[in-house]
């Protein structure tokens, strides 16, 4: 994927994370769970907050095809969005398309209505992007 791409989907991540307090790090997975793009949050190092590090884009890669197999199983249509919510705070992954998804983990006090309407917002403008990049390959 071309840099300007990489930036444009983390300039996505930072704006979701001005626009809700209470996330720890955001990040855009393949489905074959590889880091596409990552933000740890101002003032984290990426040291102290591994958020793009390869194994939460292979386990988040993992809760999505668990996921789909669990629905498809069960006939209850496509995954909106996952919630493994524990003591300490959580993940949530929405789907960006077909082929990736956006993973943010948040902590106990954040608001997760508005976290997951404007996760589901930024997962849309990621998916845009990602189509956008695709397109331009094909053409080349």
């Amino acid at each position: 994927m071309p840099e300007y791409r990489v930036q444009v989907l983390e300039d996505i991540l930072r704006r979701l994370h001005k626009s809700v307090d209470g996330l720890h790090g955001t990040v855009v997975v393949s489905i074959e769970g590889f880091v596409v793009a990552a933000y740890s949050g101002e003032g984290r190092s990426r040291t102290s907050n591994p958020v793009d590090s390869p194994q939460i884009a292979a386990m988040a890669a993992a809760i999505i095809a668990l996921g789909e197999r669990v629905l498809g199983r069960l006939a209850r249509g496509e995954i909106d969005r996952i919630l493994l919510d524990g003591t300490e705070g959580g993940i949530i992954v929405v789907p960006a398309g077909p082929e990736a998804a956006v993973a943010t983990m948040v902590n106990k006090e954040a608001k997760l209505g508005l976290v997951m309407h404007e996760l589901r917002r930024s997962s849309r403008e990621v998916y845009k992007v990602l189509v956008r990049t695709a397109q331009e390959e094909k053409v080349r």
